[in-house]
C-alpha cells in the first residue's frame, strides 16, 4: 500500500463534518495498466479513506481505470477543516488526470473533481504540492504535465460547488520544468514554504539545474537555484535554510 502524506496543511476558520478523512492508502495492487513509470508494473485499483471515528471507506475503479500514483496526498483544499484527498489517475485509453476524492455533504466518499485526461494511453503527471502559492487563502496544486515529455508545470484550484462537490480552475502553467525520470519510485524536489513565500521545487526540463517556481499575480516566475547533481540537490533545496 502506498501511504498518504499529509502536505501543505493550513489551518482555517470553518466547522468541519462530524467525521473528517485522517488517512488515505491506495490498496488492491493490479497489473492491468502497463505503463512501469513508476519502477514496476504495479499499480492500484482502489483508495481508502481512514476517518475520524476509526471507520473506512474505500473506492475501486473498474478495469479501465487506476491510480497511478506514488501516494495519495491530504490537504484542505477548500478552507473548511476537513481533508482532501490529491490524487494521480489513468484510463487505459486516455492516459492520466489529477483527481480529488473526499466527503460530500451527505458524508459519502466520492470524486469530487478531476481535470481532463492528458489524452492518450501512457502519458502521466506528477504532483509537486498544494499550498496557497500567492498568498490569497486559496489553495493552488502543482504537478507537471508529462515530466518526460512535455514537462509543463501546471498550476489548478480547486473551487467547492453544490452538493459538497466541486471542479478544477487552471490557474497558470510553464513550459521547461519536470520533476521526475523514467523508472524512478518517487518524485524529485517538491513545495518548499519559508515564511510567506511558497515554491515549487523542481528541475529544469534538461536536468542542469535546479528551479524555484513562485505564483504571482496569476503568473509563474521562476529562478535558478543552483545546478542539479541528482535527488540531493533537489531535497536541499527544499530547505529555507
Amino acid at each position: 500500500m502506498r501511504r498518504a502524506a499529509i502536505i501543505a496543511f493550513l489551518s482555517f476558520a470553518g466547522s468541519a463534518a462530524a467525521e473528517t478523512i485522517v488517512a488515505a492508502d491506495y490498496i488492491e495492487p493490479t497489473q492491468r495498466y502497463a505503463h512501469g513509470i513508476l519502477g514496476d508494473a504495479i499499480e492500484h485499483a482502489g483508495l481508502q479513506v481512514e476517518l475520524s471515528d476509526g471507520t473506512r471507506r474505500t473506492a475501486v475503479w473498474p478495469e479501465l481505470l487506476v491510480f497511478e500514483d506514488t501516494n495519495p496526498r491530504l490537504v484542505d483544499l477548500d478552507g473548511d477543516g476537513a481533508l482532501e484527498v490529491i490524487t494521480v489517475e489513468s484510463h487505459e485509453k486516455f492516459g492520466a488526470r489529477m483527481s480529488i476524492w473526499g466527503l460530500d455533504h451527505n458524508d459519502a466518499f466520492v470524486n469530487l473533481a478531476a481535470t481532463d485526461y492528458i489524452g492518450r494511453p501512457f502519458r502521466w503527471l506528477a504532483v509537486a504540492g498544494a499550498a496557497d502559492m500567492d498568498g490569497d487563502g486559496r489553495v493552488e496544486i502543482a504537478y507537471v504535465d508529462r515530466p518526460h515529455l512535455a514537462k509543463t508545470l501546471m498550476v489548478w484550484r480547486y473551487l467547492p460547488q453544490g452538493d459538497g462537490v466541486g471542479k478544477l480552475e487552471q490557474v497558470a502553467q510553464m513550459t521547461g520544468l519536470t520533476n521526475h525520470r523514467i523508472g524512478e519510485r518517487d518524485i524529485g524536489g517538491g513545495m518548499r514554504i519559508c515564511g510567506d513565500t511558497v515554491e515549487v521545487i523542481t528541475a529544469s526540463a534538461d536536468w542542469s539545474r535546479v528551479i524555484a517556481t513562485r505564483l504571482e499575480t496569476g503568473n509563474l516566475i521562476k529562478r535558478d537555484v543552483g545546478p542539479h547533481t541528482g535527488r540531493a540537490s533537489l531535497t536541499a533545496a527544499l530547505s529555507c535554510a
